[in-house]
């Protein structure tokens, strides 16, 4: 299941999350120039092994260098292959400017990172003994995501759903597709917890803690002033759109 876009226009140039693609994408693209042992030391060091901080005289006998808590900015901007960076990069633009127009672009780079953060410590809640870094963008724009369901729960989100080898596409409320991708990170976290190997590629937890941050810290950040009824104007103007 995966969004291509949904159907709310931005009222202001989403100038944050421009950025934040951007730069994620030129972190991508120096990745690409390091040979792999070199790129993955740099997952090492600059993602968030979570047993680094649980057990720093481990840490230190592993020889890992004294980086302090950057890795808990920098790893939001590392992705391990081309489909972890589109992925995370196109999803973060479907969803992000909508998000971004109710905030201004200051209020919106804060919550996304304070999203990433919290998603992190969620991970590391289940994972604290973890060798694995944490790397990727996905527990931030699960707060982008969560903060979306709030403001345009009605609105649709075109859906590719990949049915065997023939995608399907659906027109979804982004109440049901967002209410799903976060039953099913709730799900896949509690099997990956209940697992008899206790460790999966992919870090659902912080999906589901970067999601809930998201709904929490949006009557934080949002903007009254900027957009007070930009959903309601929109959806007023296009009932007939949305309950064809």
């Amino acid at each position: 299941m995966f969004p291509l876009r949904d159907n709310i226009p931005s009222r202001h140039t989403p100038y944050a999350a421009r950025l934040i693609i951007g730069l994620n994408a030129l972190v991508y693209l120096f990745g690409l120039t390091l040979p792999k042992q070199e790129m993955t030391k740099l997952f090492y060091l600059l993602g968030v092994v979570p047993g680094r901080y649980a057990h720093p005289m481990w840490a230190e006998w592993m020889g890992y260098p004294d980086t302090g808590f950057i890795p808990f900015l920098t790893h939001m901007f590392l992705h391990s292959g081309f489909f972890h960076f589109i992925a995370n990069m196109w999803i973060l633009w479907v969803f992000a400017d909508n998000v971004e127009d109710v905030m201004g672009p200051i209020r919106f780079t804060i919550f996304y990172l304070l999203c990433g953060l919290v998603a992190l410590v969620g991970h590391m809640v289940f994972n604290l003994h973890s060798a694995v870094p944490v790397i990727g963008a996905s527990g931030a724009i699960a707060g982008v995501m969560g903060a979306y369901l709030i403001l345009y729960p009605r609105a649709k989100v075109l859906t590719l759903v990949p049915i065997f080898i023939f995608p399907f596409f659906f027109d979804l409320p982004a109440l049901l597709f967002l209410g799903l991708w976060f039953f099913i990170q709730i799900f896949s976290g509690l099997a990956s917890s209940v697992s008899s190997q206790g460790v999966s590629g992919v870090a659902w937890w912080a999906h589901a803690f970067g999601f809930i941050a998201g709904f929490a810290l949006l009557p934080i950040f949002r903007n009254k002033k900027r957009c007070p009824d930009c959903a309601q104007k929109f959806f007023k103007d296009n009932d007939d759109f949305f309950f064809d």
